[in-house]
């Protein structure tokens, strides 16, 4: 079997970077420098200087992205600084090409002041057409996507938690259509009340779901209890019968558990004492809360994880690639919920009634037709909730 960590770092030493810069544009002879550079290039400057707008359709703004982040929630590495989260940005860099044709850019910026990165993103996002931020730690990440989306007019996209929330809707909608639960009445469990968690509750309640209890390392979340502001707010909505308790407590008769938490903190008895039926998502990565196997042992009927590895891969990559590329082919002004409805409805559309299983609940990443379909959804819905300019 291939070690991917001793062999990634073996490649990583001979790419030096996984992207580069490469001209569109033929710079062979003067007359090619002097219509790409001075002083044929004052002309395209004025004219936006007298219509922004044309920074769009006048330069490479319109399909530019910046990946940007301060190094502080690096995969499940946690604060690991700006420079060492910088091979995932490049990493997040060229999926962006390959799934979405989308060019993006890695920044990492050395801060950890909400106000400073906002300023800095802000300062700099009149060279691209969307901002997606990257490994930041909630609850910080939070109010830097608030308030980047108080004073920007283009997308801003944390595709922790929105990338997230979005593949795992579309997961829960096909594996209920496999055990034959409406959505509306389930009952879910998710463990880890971070960035991920909190974006996930959020997005599976405009789906449908009423009953829902978030769970962190000290229990059930629960009015009156000691927490952020951030997940003060789910408690408020969340758990209408104010149950308080454990993960145990939480999962007794649970339809559905999803987890973006810690390795093994799920146990066999823990998922038999589920409802009938149960859908389970572990999907801390690389080590999920419960191993797929034992969940299966234990009596669930569709398991999913964040691995390659095992059947029903839930993976950010089946939604950012798409989505963003949605967003610039309208120009959008934001990345709003009505985007990420469409987005996972439209991904769990790709698979067919004939097609779905408990081992088929997603389209494989490197289906071909992701992206554009994820694109065309997003796309429209932009235009239908009034966020696009084209």
């Amino acid at each position: 079997m291939v070690n991917y960590a001793e062999e990634s770092l073996r490649l990583h030493g001979e790419w030096k970077g996984k992207i580069e810069v490469i001209s569109r544009v033929p710079v062979r002879n003067r007359e090619d420098m002097s219509l790409a550079y001075t002083p044929g290039v004052a002309q395209p400057c004025l004219e936006i200087q007298k219509d922004y707008d044309k920074s769009f359709t006048l330069t490479r703004r319109s399909n530019l992205v910046a990946v940007i982040t301060d190094g502080t929630a690096v995969l499940g590495l946690g604060d690991i600084g700006p420079e060492a989260g910088m091979p995932v940005m490049e990493g997040k860099c060229a999926l962006f090409k390959a799934f979405g044709d989308v060019d993006a850019f890695p920044i990492c910026v050395r801060s950890k002041d909400v106000d400073e990165i906002v300023r800095t993103i802000y300062l700099i996002s009149g060279s691209f057409g969307g901002i997606n931020l990257e490994d930041i730690a909630a609850p910080r990440c939070f109010e830097i996507e608030r308030k980047l989306k108080e004073i920007c007019d283009i997308p801003i996209f944390h595709d922790d938690q929105h990338g997230t929330a979005i593949v795992v809707g579309a997961a829960l909608i096909n594996a209920l259509r496999v055990v034959r639960k409406e959505i509306g009445e389930v009952r879910v469990v998710i463990n880890g009340a971070g960035s991920a968690g909190i974006a996930i509750g959020r997005h599976l309640m405009d789906l449908g779901v009423r009953h829902l209890k978030m769970v962190d390392r000290c229990g059930i979340l629960c009015e009156g209890t000691e927490m952020n502001p951030v997940q003060a707010e789910m408690a408020a909505v969340t758990n209408p019968e104010k149950f308080s308790g454990s993960l145990a407590d939480a999962l007794r008769g649970a339809d559905a558990f999803i987890g973006v938490s810690a390795p093994h903190i799920v146990s066999r008895d823990m998922i038999a004492s589920m409802a009938k039926g149960a859908v389970v998502f572990p999907m801390a990565n690389p080590v999920p809360e419960i191993e797929p196997e034992d969940a299966l042992a234990a009596g669930a009927a569709v398991v999913g994880t964040g691995r390659s590895d095992h059947p029903n891969q839930i993976n950010n990559v089946l939604v950012f690639p798409g989505l963003v590329r949605g967003a610039l082919d309208v120009r959008a002004r934001d990345i709003n919920q009505a985007k990420k409805l469409a987005a996972s409805h439209a991904l769990a559309e790709l698979v067919a009634e004939e097609e779905l299983s408990d081992r088929y609940i997603l389209p494989a990443a490197f289906d071909p037709r992701v992206g554009p379909a994820v694109a065309k959804a997003v796309a429209q819905a932009a235009r239908d909730s009034g966020v696009a300019r084209l």
